[in-house]
This record gives C-alpha cells, sequence and structure tokens, in this order.
C-alpha cells in the first residue's frame, strides 16, 4: 500500500450519495471533503445537462467528454488568470518596493 492509500484509508470516510443526470453513484469520501464532493457532482451535472440541451451530442460517451473538456477549459483558464494576477500583484509589490527605498535614501540624504 502506497503512501496515499495508506492516507486515505485511515480518514475517516463515508458513503456519500451523488446524483449526476438523473443517475445515483454511491462513493466513499473523507467526511472532511464531502461539501466539495458534493458542489462538485451538482457543477458538473449541470454541465452535461447544457451540453445535452445543446442537441449536438448523441451519445452519453461524447457527452460526458464534451463537459470534462469544457470543465478543463475553464479550470486552465482559471489557472492562467490566477497566474496573471500573482504576476501583477508581484510587480505591484517590487515598485512598492522600488518606491521606499528611494523614499529612504532621501531621506538618510
Amino acid at each position: 500500500m502506497n503512501h496515499q492509500q495508506h492516507r486515505i484509508s485511515n480518514s475517516n470516510t463515508k458513503p456519500v450519495s451523488l446524483r449526476i443526470l438523473d443517475k445515483e453513484y454511491v462513493v466513499a469520501c473523507p467526511e472532511t471533503e464531502c461539501e466539495t464532493l458534493l458542489a462538485s457532482a451538482s457543477y458538473l451535472s449541470k454541465k452535461l445537462q447544457t451540453v445535452r440541451e445543446g442537441g449536438k451530442t448523441v451519445s452519453n460517451e461524447r457527452m460526458v467528454v464534451v463537459s470534462a473538456l469544457n470543465v478543463i477549459h475553464e479550470y486552465f483558464q482559471y489557472k492562467q488568470q490566477e497566474s496573471d494576477n500573482l504576476q501583477a500583484i508581484n510587480a505591484y509589490v517590487q515598485r512598492l518596493h522600488s518606491k521606499i527605498d528611494l523614499a529612504l535614501i532621501r531621506i538618510k540624504s
């Protein structure tokens, strides 16, 4: 048993019932992550429903793949935005440091 499996099997897990596209799935989940899992299942179900209502998808498999691609695309957009924001914050902090250094030099002279 690897470290990850050991950690999961020792945590307090409980069965969680998820409803996705009118089907029920029961999965084991650490108690501390149940709320996030339920929210994730709800989000996925909404994405699947959106793809289904689009009418261009014929099979459930294709619908799942398209929905998964949509979710991953949103995730990568979020990561890129987060990275861009972090870079902007770092640049702003660097400018503040430069201004403080300049102000300290002026005070000392």
